[in-house]
């Protein structure tokens, strides 16, 4: 049908060695393009996988550098080149450069480590397969998983597989993320998010709650983007049934856009009660491009007056991911707006005094989750019906709307887009 090449892509590292032998053995004997196969290592079959592919004739295997590779990553380089250089294949790859690259990512990946990255997936022992020489019961192991997999033996196969991987240091295999089927890098997503929220407790629970999410919201393929809102969602789940609250309490706009059909059709019918329960209509409805409105481009103060997005890269990227691109984009232009004026003197404003706040007499719109502002939907002075939206919190990368269980006069508003606020955070009073 015109296609350059077929992919097997297993973002969840699901596929074991004899289901990819199996596939590659029958797209190679049907097909005259090039079969890459992409897989994970989080459940603990991607390199006895990868491997198991490579025997059956596979053309391309995606793999990770060192420092990066394993865990929620693709296999090690370093570890397919030495299966190949004993099955007497080329790679085709300047290894002598992938040490070099490797040089300048251990010091990229010493300094994730000190922030929330490290934590699932510790810094493996260094190697290099050029310099390096393998210890014997070591080399052996390379040697058996290639005899396993030529005999088709699959748990030999994975069995000396995991033995290499545990030896370098790499992550063992997770059986959260097997269970959940989810892709690796939403898994590493969830986790960094989750530190970053101080809300690390609810990730076994949430990982339980991915599938039934999952299923709810028709059973979507997990990549990119829907991979991001169904895992988004099960962490909203956990967080309302740790608060107390019935699960679907906090919703993101794009769970509700899934649900609702504006993603497109899901692979299984979604309950018509369960879209009813999500976003008020029962019925699939497609997204309506003729009312699509483009992202709003103002020019930043902060930034003396520049261009949110001035370069047509930059309207691209803003249309493309809104959610990341304002803040990134803001950033650019606020540090080379402040680049530009370091050099002039600044006259020292007076200290003023700071004055508590004073106490909330009315009743308060709270954070159901920690997250970000995104945008404040109501000034002081307007009067709201219960129910109406307030604010957009921006958690996990999806934007919630709150609401207010109220009606009356906005008196205070205290946030602001931008701020980060936790939990039970007080962000609008209405009296």
């Amino acid at each position: 049908l015109g296609a350059d090449m077929i992919t097997i892509k297993d973002m969840s590292g699901l596929i074991p060695p004899r289901r990819v032998a199996t596939l590659v053995k029958l797209f190679k004997q049907h097909l005259s393009i090039p079969v890459d196969f992409h897989t994970h290592c989080t459940p603990g079959y991607g390199l006895a996988s990868v491997l198991a592919a490579i025997i059956a004739g596979v053309d391309v295997v995606d793999t990770n550098c060192w420092y990066f590779a394993e865990g929620t990553g693709a296999p090690a380089i370093e570890l397919v080149y030495v299966f190949c250089k004993k099955l007497g294949i080329d790679l085709g790859v300047n290894m002598e450069a992938v040490a070099q690259i490797n040089t300048q990512l251990r010091e990229i990946r010493k300094e994730l480590n000190q922030s929330v990255f490290g934590t699932e997936k510790p810094e493996p022992k260094p190697f290099n397969p050029l310099t390096d020489k393998l210890p014997a019961e070591i080399d052996a192991l390379f040697d058996e998983a290639i005899r396993a997999a030529k005999a088709d033996d699959e748990a030999a196969t994975i069995d000396a597989c995991r033995k290499i991987e545990a030896y370098f240091g790499f992550p063992a295999p997770n059986e959260l993320v097997q269970k959940a089927e989810i892709p690796g890098g939403m898994y590493s997503n969830m986790v960094a998010q989750l530190q970053q929220l101080k809300a690390e407790e609810i990730l076994p629970r949430a990982m339980e709650l991915i599938p039934s999410v999952r299923l709810s919201a028709g059973l979507p393929p997990l990549v990119t983007p829907t991979s991001q809102i169904v895992g988004a969602q099960a962490v909203n789940c956990a967080l309302d049934e740790k608060a107390g609250r019935p699960m679907y309490t906090n919703k993101s706009s794009q769970f509700v856009g899934l649900v609702k059909g504006e993603y497109g059709k899901t692979p299984v019918e979604i309950d018509p009660e369960f879209r009813f329960k999500i976003c008020g209509v029962r019925e699939e409805t497609p997204y309506d491009t003729s009312k699509y409105q483009m992202q709003p481009n103002p020019e930043l103060p902060e930034a003396g007056g520049a261009k949110l997005a001035a370069t047509e890269k930059e309207v691209l990227l803003l249309e493309l991911f809104p959610l990341v691109a304002k803040k990134f984009l803001t950033d650019m232009k606020v540090k080379a707006y402040e680049a530009k004026k370091a050099a002039e003197p600044k006259p020292e404003a007076p200290k003023a005094e700071a004055k508590p706040a004073p106490a909330f007499t009315g009743n308060t719109v709270n954070a159901p989750l920690p997250g970000r502002i995104i945008e404040v939907l109501v000034k002081v002075g307007d009067t709201v019906s219960a129910d109406d939206e307030v604010v957009v919190l921006e958690a996990m990368k999806m934007e919630n709307s709150i609401t207010t269980d109220y009606a009356g006069k906005v008196t205070r508003i205290l946030v602001e887009p931008g701020q980060t606020v936790p939990t039970d955070a007080v962000l609008v009073e209405i009296e």
